[in-house]
């Protein structure tokens, strides 16, 4: 019996029929391994913290589980490089804080582009910073502490989680509206930073309420205020920084998940509605509430609602960090 070549052979259209059909089932079937959330930050860090505080519940609602991987250095732009890189199959997918959108004035070079680079997953919890020294540093209060800095400049070491990192922007800010100058002491993420300030090794720290909350209940750290324009639920006794004379002193983190470009729409509609699952899971938001942090509201936990929000912050610091003059190569 005889055949015809073409009767045994996929023809070009068949071809790209299956092809689309192995995408299909691709994407139909994830996740159908373990998917790797990356940090940009120090295990034990503020955005580690909301790392993992999530992973339990978006791996529940995926039916796998989301591992976090911590990539730190540069103030976020290694991790930031490294899922722009990596494949767009939803398996490897990122959490960064405001840093995506200070980056572009920091760095005279990057290698991502924080709006090309990514696909968008959803905007991931709002949260406080609080102003910190080691618990025996001598002023008592916020008007003794404008005195002292003045009198002993850069004397005072002040530590952060690099450049860039939100702890970093917050200590700019800080100097700027006070008029110090003090030794800035970069770490590799916030959590090295509060190892050293909790072993006397620096004076302070402004650092973000998901890690802070317990230490200053436990008066392990000594606050002198918080950078929102209204006291804390969870730290009702600390008074804000702008009510004690820094007039508009507001410094709030927010947070975003994202993918590598390419990343198929299926798999980020899979991922969203994931993410939406942990962030009204019951024991997280009672969590967040602990730590005075905030759940986004619903349009904001979308692809959209993240991008537009990137865009924003993108041009609301852009000129604040050129003003200052702090450049990285």
């Amino acid at each position: 019996m005889k055949f015809k070549l073409n009767t045994l052979l996929p023809t070009g259209a068949a071809m790209a029929c299956l092809a689309v059909s192995s995408l299909a089932w691709s994407q139909d079937a994830f996740p159908n391994k373990s998917i790797s959330l990356v940090v940009p930050f120090a295990a034990g860090g503020p955005t580690d913290v909301v790392a993992r505080m999530i992973a339990i519940p978006m791996g529940k609602a995926l039916g796998q589980t989301v591992l976090v991987e911590n990539a730190v250095g540069a103030g976020g732009t290694i991790a930031s490089a490294k899922v722009a890189r990596a494949a767009p199959t939803g398996y490897t997918i990122f959490i960064h804080h405001m840093g995506m959108s200070t980056a572009p004035a920091l760095y005279k070079k990057l290698s991502f582009d924080p709006l090309n680079d990514f696909e968008y997953v959803g905007q991931v919890v709002d949260v406080p910073m609080t102003l910190l020294a080691r618990k025996d540093f001598p002023p008592t209060s916020f008007a003794e502490l404008q005195t002292y800095l003045k009198a002993n400049g850069n004397k005072v070491s002040l530590a952060n989680a690099g450049l860039g990192a939100v702890s970093h922007l917050c200590g700019l800010l800080f100097m700027s509206q006070v008029g110090v100058e003090l030794n800035t002491i970069p770490y590799s993420g916030t959590g090295p930073a509060m190892n050293a300030l909790l072993g006397g090794q620096v004076d302070m720290l402004c650092d973000q309420t998901t890690q802070t909350v317990p230490l200053i209940k436990d008066s392990r750290v000594k606050v002198y205020g918080v950078t929102t324009l209204n006291r804390l639920a969870a730290l009702p006794n600390v008074p804000t920084l702008n009510e004690q004379g820094l007039k508009g002193f507001e410094v709030k983190v927010w947070h975003g998940m994202y993918a590598p470009k390419g990343t198929p729409a299926p798999v980020l509609e899979k991922l969203n509605a994931a993410l939406r699952v942990a962030m009204q899971d019951p024991q997280v938001k009672q969590r967040l509430t602990d730590l005075s942090s905030d759940v986004p509201p619903l349009d904001k936990i979308s692809a959209a609602g993240l991008k537009t929000h990137l865009e924003a912050e993108i041009i609301k610091w852009g000129p604040v960090i050129k003003k200052t003059g702090v450049f990285a190569d």
